[in-house]
């Protein structure tokens, strides 16, 4: 037996944590995936060929780009809307935050197929559009139908709808932000369109910017809803293709695949946005990449001997 008061140096061996759930859990998934590869391979109704042979054709390159068009300058459009709307809804101005409340209310309750075919059959309400003296004489006058198109009714039927949810979004980013800085900005003598513009919207930003980027994905898709007032974007190429081919199936999985590849693109530009405004955050740098994710998910639990000392008391 040792002396009191000696100091031991021992091994101990540190036993990793089991999981059995998740090797379950892998297995399942592996076996699913492997039916669903070899359904890709063995079921010949997919036509793979023809998939091929249209993925890359010029009407269906025109519809990509143009479905990328409409949800670019629809985001642009309620991003610009929302951030208007949500400092109208945090006005003190009793009359301007229900005017914003009001619109909100609107544009969240009726479905978007419905807004945009309104807007493509905007001219039934007003048939002409005049620049003027409201109530009084008019300037220049010009048909709604010569103006609107089904293009621009399906952007602004988008982007309308868009700035209703960006405006929660962005109010909900503003609130994030202390108080406190907002008033000690207003000590010092910054307006209240500064404060905003200044301090508290790129403090915000680190909430805004992840429900953004799920909008900016969501709004991807919903562009395909265009295709009932035929703007020729993907969706509505692809649906020209099947009436001739009346290939319906496959042709809609090549569709498919397209907004799959979009929506990718724009979730890694997601990531690395939001990497970039969570710049000083203990988040931002804990946020790891898909391959880090995976590496964890498989090896986190794994550990190895450790040495420690024992003390023993006199």
């Amino acid at each position: 037996m040792s002396d009191p008061g000696t100091l031991q140096s021992t091994e101990i061996e540190a036993v990793p944590v089991r999981h059995p759930g998740r090797w379950v859990a892998m297995a399942i998934i592996a076996v699913l995936a492997a039916m669903l590869i070899h359904s890709f391979f063995a079921q010949p109704h997919y036509q793979w060929g023809l998939i091929r042979h249209y993925m890359f054709t010029r009407p269906i390159i025109d519809g990509v780009l143009r479905t990328l068009e409409i949800t670019a300058i629809s985001m642009v459009v309620g991003i610009a809307g929302g951030v208007f709307l949500a400092v109208m809804r945090l006005s003190p101005n009793p009359v301007v935050s229900t005017a914003s409340w009001f619109y909100i209310w609107f544009f969240r309750g009726t479905p978007v197929i419905v807004q945009i075919l309104i807007w493509f059959n905007i001219g039934y309400l007003f048939p002409t559009v005049s620049i003027g003296v409201p109530f009084g004489p008019h300037f220049a006058t010009a048909k709604t139908i010569d103006l609107i198109s089904g293009l621009t009714a399906g952007i602004l039927a988008l982007g309308l709808n868009e700035a209703a949810y960006m405006a929660e979004i962005v109010r909900a980013g503003i609130l994030s932000v202390d108080e406190g800085q907002f008033e000690a900005a207003t000590a010092l003598g910054m307006g209240r369109g500064l404060v905003m513009r200044r301090i508290v919207l790129p403090q915000a930003m680190r909430v805004i910017i992840p429900p953004t980027g799920n909008e900016t994905i969501s709004m991807l898709k919903t562009s395909a809803l265009v295709a009932f007032i035929a703007v020729p974007e993907l969706l509505q190429h692809t649906q020209a293709i099947i009436n001739t081919t009346y290939a319906t199936v496959p042709l809609f999985l090549m569709a498919s695949f397209w907004y799959l590849i979009m929506t990718s693109v724009l979730t890694v530009g997601q990531f690395y946005i939001e990497r970039h405004y969570g710049r000083g955050s203990s988040r931002a740098a804990a946020l790891p990449t898909l391959p880090e994710r995976i590496w964890m998910a498989l090896f986190s639990g794994r550990g190895g001997p450790v040495t420690g000392t024992e003390v023993s008391a006199e």
